[in-house]
């Protein structure tokens, strides 16, 4: 698994021992971030379930500004470590859980309800229920600027999730897996 575009393309990323991390295939991140190009230049992005770190590393080589990376896994928090090394241009590990890092965030913790980001990226496991899917897609949008994109990626055949603030605007199918696209919008406009 390489880095596709960007300042660091070519770098090669590792992937933790074991199937626990299922890596997003080259085209799927070269489809995904076609679609948002636009969006990554200065980008604040949030990596949730992080695993390898690929979608948030190759955006740091697109030109988005920062990226926090949400892993609890053990293996993959040390892989994801030695990729964020190995591509050399920064980004802030969070060792714990999504839902722990969002309430946090909810609470005012690290930087609190002054935080946003402009591209949030959830990849969690195909066991985790659509309904916690929902819940931390919910969650995630107040912290996803106006405007802003989150991607989604799930199993093929589930149902789209829904959550309040978010718009799906495109959907895409990879082999066993779907990638939804998100656009974050105002209180009230539809």
């Amino acid at each position: 698994m390489r880095i596709i575009a960007g300042i660091a393309k070519g770098r090669t990323l590792k992937a933790p021992p074991g199937s626990g991390t299922r890596p997003m295939t080259g085209r799927a991140r070269e489809a995904i971030f076609s679609s948002i190009a636009a969006t990554v230049p200065g980008a604040d992005v949030l990596d949730l379930y992080a695993g390898t770190g690929s979608l948030g590393l190759e955006a740091l080589s697109r030109g988005a500004a920062t990226a926090v990376f949400v892993e609890r896994d053990r293996a993959a928090l040390l892989t994801l470590r030695a990729n964020i090394g190995a591509v050399a241009l920064g980004g802030e590990v969070v060792a714990g859980g999504v839902g722990g890092y969002l309430a946090s965030l909810a609470a005012g913790g690290p930087g609190g309800q002054s935080v946003r980001f402009t591209l949030v990226f959830v990849d969690p496991p195909y066991e985790l229920p659509i309904t916690r899917v929902e819940e931390q897609l919910a969650a995630a949008a107040r912290f996803l600027d106006h405007g802003g994109s989150l991607v989604l990626h799930r199993r093929l055949g589930e149902r789209r999730p829904e959550a309040a603030g978010l718009r799906p605007a495109r959907t895409r199918t990879y082999g066993t897996a779907r990638i939804w696209l998100y656009q974050r919008i105002r209180p009230g406009s539809g």
